[in-house]
């Protein structure tokens, strides 16, 4: 087999990254005091939750890679999982070198009226994980140490390119892949990170987004990456096939709903009543989507599928992830309800299935972060928090930040696929698509 020179570059930048860690200053390590508490502060049950938490939120990446692995023609359905599950290895070196740097380390942005707002954090304030220890930090993680906080917001960075791979299943080269999300997590989920969920962070702290978990930092930045992936990559030659192993999709649905309780209710970062409102509104959320999904799907004259239920479920976990712990469990079967039918009449819009998004993801996940965005702006509760609780001005801010938040993922998203589509060619022949990716890519099979 002819070895091409982009593995040889792949296998040098590992190399180095493994010896540039392993000779890393080790008083790169000592922290800034000035910045974190003191050990005593540490409360063992919020360490003891936030292990648990992030344990469940990377156990969502292999359950996602069931999700997609099952929808797809059996020729795919190996490569579909794989991109899913190579993710966990990508992102998370990229997250240690620079990534995390990038979305918690010192802000740099923009002033505005005397109050600096981050855009993207300074890529030298955590390289390699330098200052990452076990001390709290002041605003970040108050109660736990550095080193969880930082690892469990590393699944969120992890998952959420993978969930782009539905939009482009079975069409696209593995290596271009891998940059392509090395690129997107740079590029695009780092600043996104840092704006809403750092403290000073432009997107929080001036115009007061409301994410909870990352209906806006996960959900939105995948779907329209995948929207602007299946408009750059193209429609497949034989977009039809029946889904390989729906049992697969059960599966993954279970891991995804089981694992999201830690994406959400870890998110408080605490073991508390806000982690267990965000508990309970998940799951009743989902409960309700899935069941609107397959009634509604019913009246609209289609049967009453397993592969619906799980689609419903899903885009109710999506719907309510970013008010998870602002809203009522009351609120929650809403928002489930009215997000299951407005993702469903997209996924069946015939103008939108003129482009092939594989497993529409941006119908789901898209829309799904939308509308939560959208339904928090609406319900959050406290003074002056949502539109009905007297917060018409934050509300505005949410539809501005949403204008923003969508031009920003789709456009970047859009350029950094020319870029690698320049690098290395993204789609793969037509040959190997025929022949399906898990041989013309992996000389494997799925039996």
């Amino acid at each position: 087999m002819k070895i091409g020179l982009k593995w040889i570059v792949s296998f040098s930048v590992i190399t180095l990254v493994a010896f540039g860690g392993l000779f890393w200053n080790p008083a790169a390590d000592i922290p800034d005091t000035r910045e974190f508490l003191s050990e005593d502060k540490i409360v063992g049950a919020d360490v003891a939750w936030i292990l648990a938490a992030a344990g469940l939120v990377l156990l969502m990446t292999p359950g996602l890679s069931f999700f997609y692995g099952g929808m797809v023609g059996r020729k795919n359905v190996i490569s579909t999982m794989l991109q899913s599950f190579i993710a966990l290895g990508v992102i998370s070196i990229v997250w240690v070198v620079v990534g995390f740097s990038l979305s918690f380390g010192e802000p740099l942005g923009i002033t505005i009226d005397g109050q600096h707002y981050g855009i993207i954090g300074n890529p030298l304030s955590y390289p390699f994980f330098s200052g990452v220890g076990n001390l709290p930090h002041k605003m970040m993680a108050p109660t736990i140490p550095f080193i969880l906080f930082a690892l469990f917001q590393m699944k969120f960075a992890v998952i959420t390119p993978a969930i782009i791979t539905g939009s482009f299943a079975e069409r696209v080269r593995f290596i271009s892949y891998l940059l392509f999300i090395v690129l997107f997590s740079i590029c695009i989920y780092t600043p996104l990170c840092h704006m809403v969920w750092h403290p000073d962070g432009l997107l929080n702290k001036y115009f007061g987004v409301k994410d909870f978990a990352g209906g806006t930092v996960v959900h939105m930045s995948a779907g329209f990456a995948a929207l602007a992936g299946a408009l750059v990559v193209g429609n497949r030659k034989n977009p039809h096939h029946e889904p390989s192993n729906i049992p697969y999709v059960l599966l993954g649905t279970g891991m995804l709903w089981f694992g999201w309780f830690g994406f959400n209710a870890g998110s408080a970062l605490s073991a508390s009543a806000s982690a267990a409102t965000a508990f309970g509104t998940t799951t009743i959320a989902s409960a309700s989507a899935m069941l609107t999904w397959i009634f509604f799907d019913r009246i609209n004259g289609r049967s009453v599928s397993a592969l619906g239920a799980c689609i419903g479920a899903v885009v109710g976990l999506v719907a309510i992830t970013p008010g998870c712990g602002f809203v009522s469990i009351q609120e929650s079967l809403f928002i489930g309800f009215i997000t299951a039918i407005v993702s469903n009449v997209m996924v069946n819009w015939k103008a939108l299935k003129k482009i092939d998004d594989t497993l529409d993801v941006f119908a789901c996940h898209g829309v799904g972060g939308i509308m939560g965005m959208i339904l928090t702006a609406i319900f959050a509760h406290g003074e002056k928090a949502s539109l009905l609780h007297g917060g018409f001005e934050v509300f505005l801010h949410h539809m501005a930040a949403l204008i923003l938040v969508s031009a920003f993922t789709f456009l970047g998203s859009l350029l950094l696929y020319k870029i690698t589509d320049s690098i290395i060619t993204l789609r793969v022949s037509e040959e190997s698509e025929n022949k399906g990716l898990d041989l013309s890519q992996h000389e494997e099979s799925f039996n």
